[in-house]
């Protein structure tokens, strides 16, 4: 009987392929969620990879151009008002405030630093939502989906030992294929979390740094305008 039982489990194709296709509808749509999951999570993850490295690259551009000694009024000029790097759109936000605080007469409104700091910290602000634009999706995969697995495994190890009552039959090739199939789902919920879980970590903690950066220069810049200012 055991040589019998052993000849037909070898017999039952085990691949992902197979076993996906042998699950109930509601396991099948759980492995689906979750695949959808993992590749959306990883779309995140490259695009905000390349989108941190252009930041840092762009952010040290300019830092050299910045502190080459140019002055400022040519360096806006040559970027202009809408540049497209982050680090530029911070300089340009200060630049187009400290202009507009500048009476026809050549003298200044009053408050110019506070609403030049206020420009630039918008502009902060809204490079820092860019940068962290899509990072929840990624603490959303990561916690919810070793929940979505689980739920695909018990709902396919219910059925399965449904399967066993109606079958009356404990061997080896009843029970294995339908456990298999459950479990299949909480390690799909795991392959999609795990990646996601460490790259939300990473990216956040990137994430921070770039917009540090921005900030230590907002800082810089005004405190070069406010020496401007006082003389």
């Amino acid at each position: 009987m055991e040589a019998e039982t052993l000849a037909m489990a070898q017999e039952i194709d085990f691949s992902m392929w197979a076993l996906f296709a042998r699950a109930t509808l509601i396991v099948k749509l759980v492995m689906v969620m979750l695949i959808i999951a993992s590749f959306w999570a990883w779309s995140i993850i490259i695009q905000k990879i390349i989108l941190y490295r252009k930041a840092r690259r762009e952010a040290e551009v300019f830092d050299r151009r910045f502190w080459s000694g140019e002055p400022l009024d040519e360096l806006f000029e040559e970027i202009g008002p809408d540049p497209s790097g982050q680090s530029e759109r911070v300089f340009a936000a200060g630049m187009m405030e400290w202009r507009r605080s500048h009476r026809n007469d050549g003298g200044l409104i009053a408050g110019a630093t506070a609403r030049i700091d206020r420009s630039m910290d918008v502009a902060i602000a809204k490079e820092a939502e860019n940068l962290q634009s899509g990072l929840s999706v990624l603490a959303t995969v990561g916690s919810t989906a070793p929940f979505v697995g689980l739920f695909g495994t018990v709902w396919g190890i219910m059925n399965a030992f449904i399967e066993i009552a109606e079958q009356q039959n404990t061997n080896l090739a009843v029970v294995a294929p339908g456990i298999a199939e459950a479990l299949l789902a909480t390690g799909l919920g795991l392959l999609a979390a795990i990646p996601a879980v460490i790259f939300y970590n990473k990216l956040s903690a990137d994430s921070d740094r770039i917009v540090a950066g921005y900030e230590a220069f907002a800082d810089e810049f005004a405190t070069i305008l406010s020496r401007q200012l006082d003389s």
